[in-house]
Parts: structure tokens; sequence; C-alpha cells
């Protein structure tokens, strides 16, 4: 599969139409800088000329230029010429960045004695072409990055490219992901020779690689394929030990097609596929290996604690045969992501479940307490113990199937239960 872009065009028969076609998308005339203003030999490499050519340049692309000498040293000078924010990236290789007007431009010192040589370090063959910043009716592509992208596949530079930054493996799958695009079988086989050189990347950029494949178009194949080749080991051998395929079965349930089956909302597919994805390849503490958020722990956590309990093969009978009591912690726990929970489900059980937890005021699917822990000691004169704790929780139960409305229920209750609890503490054996 692979997505139809501009370089899938017939029209485009030659790199000049190309890169004339590729100009013409990129509408420099728009960009924080002109052309003029950077120095002779500069060039437009990497994605900005890949996404040109296949027509998805968003408002303000990311700008990757390779310029001759320091590129430190040009970034500080425009910033100072132009008003903009200069941020060296690599000091040892010569990258920065200026940031001006919402845009990014990053500039690299070229490697090696030409554009072409530049372009053979790259990952991928077509993210390997440049567009010389003066000759617009030039394409730079040593690589046949132009016939790849027609073809719709990805197709690695070099084996020792990909070594020489191994994070490139895994985002060879994220590219492939987000363009639609076809591995090319040899770059499939180095993936999966190679696969251990991703124990040396660093959490944070495995990390951030991940969550952008957990997002794109069809990401759950390529989070598959992820497993299958073991780019993940390093941070899942626990739980291949402990689950099997059972992630493998997840990721099948986590496509756009079972979000739409369920008539998931774009903004609730765009929330509940990435983390479903990504509870379904790794667990908590993969996630603090990876070094990230505690809150996207917890959330991951909590979803795969239920995916658990409820189990692999039909979750939607277990969850219907839940007690109140497991049932209100459900809710309580995912309230916020209850939609990655559901995806598989059946649409008959999955709708009414849904449709409850888009009413933010239902009080089982969204539970809030029934009165707060205050009111209740100076209401009921009870101090500040676990017991409250316990009596907080209970009130929230009873509003959530629909037995307290409002303060006075909660009170009568809440008088109720203690009188319940003082009855069971008196007739509790005394211990000598």
């Amino acid at each position: 599969m692979h997505m139809p872009g501009a370089a899938a065009d017939r029209a485009i028969v030659t790199p000049a139409e190309a890169a004339q076609l590729a100009w013409h998308r990129l509408q420099p005339e728009g960009w924080p800088l002109p052309r003029q203003a950077f120095p002779e030999g500069s060039a437009l490499v990497g994605g900005a000329v890949r996404d040109a050519l296949l027509n998805r340049l968003g408002p303000a692309p990311d700008l990757d230029l390779v310029v001759e000498g320091d590129a430190i040293a040009l970034c500080r000078q425009l910033s100072r010429r132009h008003g903009c924010t200069a941020v060296v990236l690599d000091g040892e290789r010569s990258i920065a960045r200026l940031v001006i007007q919402g845009w990014s431009v990053d500039l690299a010192r070229r490697e090696g004695s030409s554009l072409e040589a530049d372009l053979h370090r790259r990952d991928y063959t077509v993210n390997a072409m440049a567009l010389p910043l003066a000759e617009p009716s030039q394409l730079v592509d040593p690589l046949q990055g132009l016939t790849h992208l027609g073809q719709g596949v990805l197709v690695a530079v070099a084996e020792r490219n990909l070594l020489d930054d191994p994070l490139r493996l895994l985002r060879g799958l994220r590219l492939a992901s987000e363009l639609g695009f076809e591995l090319d079988p040899q770059t499939v086989r180095w993936m999966e020779q190679h696969h251990q050189a991703m124990a040396t990347v660093a959490g944070e950029r495995v990390l951030a690689e991940l969550e952008k494949l957990a997002a794109a178009p069809n990401g759950e194949r390529e989070l598959a394929m992820c497993l299958h080749l073991g780019l993940l080991n390093p941070w899942r051998q626990a739980i291949a030990a402990q689950e099997g395929d059972t992630g493998s079965i997840l990721l099948s349930r986590c496509s756009e097609p079972s979000a739409l089956a369920l008539g998931l909302s774009q903004a609730e597919q765009a929330q509940a596929l990435p983390l479903a994805r990504l509870a379904a390849a790794l667990d908590g503490p993969s996630l603090q290996q990876l070094r990230s958020s505690r809150k996207l722990q917890q959330r991951l956590n909590a979803l795969r604690r239920w995916q658990q309990q409820l189990g692999a093969t039909a979750p939607w009978t277990a969850a219907e045969a839940l007690l109140e009591q497991e049932r209100l912690q459900l809710h309580r726990e995912l309230e916020a992501d209850l939609p990655a929970l559901l995806l598989g489900w059946p649409e008959v059980i999955a709708q009414p479940w849904l449709e409850r937890w888009r009413q933010s005021d239902d009080p089982l699917f969204h539970p809030r307490p029934a009165i707060d822990g205050s009111s209740l000691q100076r209401e009921l004169g009870i101090p500040a113990s676990p017991a409250l704790g316990q009596l907080l929780l209970h009130l929230m139960q009873e509003q959530a199937f629909g037995r307290l409305q409002g303060r006075s229920d909660a009170l009568q209750i809440a008088r109720d239960w203690l009188r319940s609890a003082e009855r069971c503490s008196e007739r509790a054996p005394r211990r000598d």
C-alpha cells in the first residue's frame, strides 16, 4: 500500500519538472527568510523536499538546509540580522536551528566534498534529495529517491548509514506508516539483522519516534512489525516472557477501521489509538526506561491493567459481569481513555458505553464525589481517617448507580453507613 502523491503522477518525468513543482508548492516567497539570505551553495534537503513532491506540506513546514562551512556561526549571524532565535542542536557536527515567526529552519554543515556526497550519508533515499537554493530547476537525486517516491517504497541508502544512528531503524517504520509506503525487502532484512543496535539509542529519542509511530495512519501495522523485527526487545523482554503474542492480538484491534466502527470522532481517535497501540507494545516499566512522563505511564498502566483483568478473548463479556465496585473503579481509572479500551468490542456492546461516556454528567462514566470530605466532617462530626475515605467512596458508588440524589441524600446515606459501621465494630471480637 502506498499513498498516491505528486511524485507518482506520470506528468512528472524529469528531475527538472519535479524541481519546478516542488518549488511551486514550497512557496519560498512566504518563508520568513528569503532564499537570498543564505550563502552560495546552500540547498534544501530531506523531509521538506520529499513532502513537497508528495503534496503533503503543512502551512509552515520545517526546513532543513545544508550549507558550506560553519552552520552554527551562520545561524547566529542570521539570527542577529533578522531578529530570530538561534539554537545549537549539535556542536560537534555543526547543526543549529533558527526559530522565526513560527517556523523552524535547521542549518547543517555539509558532510563530504559535495552535496551528492552529503546525500549519500542520509537514511532513506526519499530523504536524500536536494533543491539547491540558487538553481530552481535542479533536483539533486543521486539515489533514485524520486523513483522510489513514485513507487511508494522506502529504501535505506546503505546498511552502514542505518548503523551510524540506529534510531533510523525505527524511523524507517514510522516514515513508512506516515507516508503509506512499503518497506524495501533489503531494508527490512537490515532492520531485523541489526535490531539489537536499538539498545544503544537514548530512551527519549526512541520514545519520541514511538509516539509518532503510534499516532500515524496504520501505526498498529508498523508497531506489529517492530515487535516482529525485535526493535523493541531491549524494553520488552519481561512483557514478551509473560504475555507471548497478546501484544499482537491487541494491536490488531487498534486500527482506524475499528475506531470508525465504534463511531469515534477524529478527536477521539487521535487520543484513543496512540495510547491503545503503545499499551499493546509496552508497559509502565518499559516507558519508565524510555523516560516517558509520569502521566503517560499512569494512563498506559491503567489501560493495560483493565485489558489484562478483562482478558484478551472477550473483554466485553467480562466487563458486563463486573461487580459495582469494580465497574466504578474501571470508570475512575479510565475516565479520559475509555475509548481506548473499547477498540475491537462488538458495536452493539460498545456503543451504549460510548454514548454514556460522551455525557460529561453521567455519574458512573464520570464519577464525582457526592459530597466533599470537609462537609462530611463538619455536618456529621467525624474526623479525618481511612474510614472517611471509605465513606466518600461508598457515596460515590451510590451516586454512580442512581441510589443517591443530592446533598441531603448523601448526608442521610452517610449517617446510615456510619451507624452500620459502628454496629459492626461493636460486634467484632476484642483482642486481649
